[in-house]
């Protein structure tokens, strides 16, 4: 299974150990799924990371360690298409990286916007709760 966590997964991920966000970091980093990502998605986390309203919850040190180890060992999609399906252009940048990718999934917390798509060319868009779902049963293997 490929799957592209969106900006707001990762981010969450740092923010709240141990919860939904961080059991699919640690599903990913057991082998269950490949992890899809891009430049384009990786400069967005980055500048996201810089947020001041974000710097009291994330310790600078736990974003570089993440982005490091997203760009070591993720799958990298590229050549991504011009998708305009969300009016989010960030939105679009994720729906293009999952597509480029050929990912299967999508995972977000974005319910105002990405998860009322629920697919794009092929890609199901899930939120955090059934992707740690189907990969705690056992369905993530590639």
């Amino acid at each position: 299974m490929r799957i592209v966590l969106d900006t707001n997964v990762l981010v969450s991920a740092l923010i709240s150990p141990g919860r939904l966000p961080d059991q699919l970091l640690q599903h990913w980093e057991a082998g269950d799924f490949t992890l899809v990502t891009s430049a384009a998605q990786l400069d967005e986390l980055e500048r996201v990371f810089g947020y001041e309203k974000l710097q009291r919850f994330i310790r600078p040190e736990h974003a570089t360690q993440l982005t490091s180890i997203l760009r070591r060992l993720a799958d990298f999609a590229v050549e991504l298409p011009v998708i305009k399906a969300s009016t989010d252009p960030s939105d679009n940048v994720i729906l293009a990286t999952a597509i480029a990718g050929n990912a299967s999934h999508l995972v977000t917390g974005d319910r105002a916007d990405l998860l009322g798509l629920k697919k794009v060319d092929g890609v199901a868009i899930i939120s955090v709760r059934e992707a740690v779902a189907l990969l705690s049963q056992g369905a993530g293997h590639d």
